[in-house]
């Protein structure tokens, strides 16, 4: 097998390659080219510890491991760790090893984008981004290669981290709060560690896109704009199952009112119907987007000949 380190993935992995993968990944998933059943967690005190299988046909048929603790911020390490493994689908056979961390951030942000390119405007200029963490930058590295965004607000409750983020990108400006920063964006992306809803209805103009990846541990979006908006999924089980696998934002929504992105990407289901709707994306995360992403790491891996083969 190939073990691949967290710099050789970072090395290897195209932004750009990985958005058209995860399209895929979502079409696949939402026609039957796909198995990823629900994710699982065993919780600890401080965090819990995710497995998520997934099955994409000839694009990938990985399994990754991932613990998630809020409070590793706090300490100077990553919230999200993890080891994704990458298995061949027509023997079985044991491909690759690689970390875990640098895919899931920039899959979870890239997943967001795809909503973005699917469901947003096409005259969206104004980006919004709440969050400066580690997702915070992955939406910023993926965004901009959605729409041609001319100004990106960055807003944060830490004022550090929305100015080192906003650093990185000319267009970025800092937004001292979420209210101010939110009205009159064209797409607002959340992706905090909140516990509680970080949005209002009220606070959106008509046409957003709105594109939550957070929400691990509590709602992210509040219910109002749930309620109202046209909602946008992964898969539906986000609806039917209980957190993890499912988001805490959609228990109980019925699932007819529910379209996976997978769908109006297939010709399936619209999209965005109107040009004043209100759409969202609401991400739980799904095995399909790890495996897809594995497999172009992997082999972007074997044409590059990077990595170190292990013998088990």
């Amino acid at each position: 097998m190939l073990v691949l380190s967290k710099h050789d993935v970072e090395g290897l992995l195209s932004v750009p390659a990985m958005l058209d993968a995860l399209e895929a990944g979502f079409r696949a998933y939402s026609t039957g080219d796909a198995s990823v059943p629900p994710r699982t967690a065993a919780r600890a005190p401080s965090g819990l510890l995710g497995a998520m299988p997934g099955w994409v046909a000839e694009r990938g048929f990985a399994l990754k491991a991932v613990s998630v603790f809020p409070g590793n911020s706090e300490l100077g390490l990553p919230t999200h760790q993890g080891v994704i493994t990458l298995f061949d689908e027509h023997d079985g056979s044991l491909l690759s090893v690689m970390d875990g961390e640098h895919i899931t951030a920039m899959r979870t942000g890239g997943g967001a984008a795809v909503s973005v390119r699917v469901l947003a405007r096409t005259d969206a200029t104004t980006l919004t981004i709440l969050g400066a963490g580690v997702q915070g930058h992955s939406h910023l590295a993926t965004m901009p290669l959605a729409r041609d965004f001319t100004s990106i607000r960055i807003c944060s409750r830490d004022a550090h981290r929305a100015a080192a983020l906003a650093a990185a990108d000319p267009r970025c400006v800092v937004v001292p709060d979420f209210e101010a920063a939110i009205r009159g964006a064209d797409v607002v992306c959340c992706c905090t560690d909140a516990r509680a809803p970080i949005t209002r209805y009220e606070w959106l103009d008509a046409g957003t896109h709105v594109t939550s990846v957070g929400g691990t541990f509590g709602p992210e979006v509040d219910a109002e704009t749930i309620r109202r908006a046209r909602v946008f999924v992964e898969w539906r089980g986000a609806a039917t199952n209980p957190p993890p696998a499912g988001a805490h934002e959609l228990q109980g929504l019925d699932t007819g009112t529910i379209t996976e992105v997978g769908e109006v990407i297939a010709g399936l289901k619209p999209g965005r119907q109107r040009p004043d709707e209100i759409t969202v994306y609401k991400s739980t995360g799904s095995g399909f987007e790890d495996a897809v992403v594995a497999r172009i790491v992997y082999d972007a891996a074997v044409a590059a000949g990077v990595g170190t083969d292990v013998a088990l």
